[in-house]
């Protein structure tokens, strides 16, 4: 079995956990449901946008996505950093989604019940975090760090260049999209504060400004 049809079998059981038809689930990301059950069957990738939207929807974090042991009940390991051990992840095992359009995401070693998301994020020539053209948003604040190539970073009416060497910080909760117009991959690491709280896309409202007339952020 794939990667991507493990993906979409822990989509597709947090659903029906849920007790979520594929049609009410698709209409609120804003997608057709025939493209929730080619997701949920490994048939296709979603895009950042709509795997965000999936998650928070459902309530679950990208752990979970990832099949990462999460405990919902119990302490985290970070409760007593005297008794922080390391964790060491070698390169070839880090969990990696790979999404439409040339966008992968590797998960970097954080620790189970982690406050933080930190991930080495590739954008392939010509890829982008949402190819439905929606601005997405969620809540947490992100920071990035590019390592290599040039990626178009839009926050609402703005866009702006991201070189190597150059950091991000931003509210997530503001509508914003990833783009990569160049000929050679961008990559960079991301680590992302508070995105375990679900606040998802405005149903149906691609547009910058329908997404700033309907955003509860900042």
């Amino acid at each position: 079995m794939t990667t991507q049809e493990t993906i979409g079998e822990r989509l597709r059981a947090a659903r029906l956990e849920r007790k979520m038809s594929l049609r009410h689930l698709a209409q609120e990301v804003g997608v057709s449901a025939s493209l929730i059950s080619q997701v949920e069957t490994g048939k296709t990738r979603p895009s950042v946008a709509t795997l965000v939207s999936l998650a928070n929807l459902l309530g679950i974090s990208i752990d979970e996505v990832l099949g990462l042991e999460v405990d919902h009940q119990g302490e985290d390991e970070y409760t007593d950093l005297r008794t922080l051990g390391p964790e060491i992840q070698r390169a070839a095992e880090n969990p990696t989604i790979e999404m439409e359009n040339g966008v992968r995401w590797e998960r970097l070693a954080m620790g189970r019940n982690s406050p933080a998301e930190a991930m080495v994020v590739t954008y392939e020539p010509g890829a982008t975090s949402s190819v439905e053209g929606k601005l997405m948003r969620h809540t947490g604040i992100e920071y990035a760090y590019i390592i290599e190539g040039v990626l178009t970073f839009q926050l609402e009416f703005e866009t702006y260049q991201l070189e190597r060497g150059d950091s991000l910080r931003f509210n997530s909760a503001r509508p914003h999209m990833f783009s990569n117009l160049g000929d050679v991959p961008a990559r960079g690491v991301w680590f992302t504060l508070g995105r375990h709280s679900a606040e998802v896309l405005p149903r149906g409202r691609g547009s910058v400004a329908g997404a700033l007339r309907h955003a509860d952020g900042p």
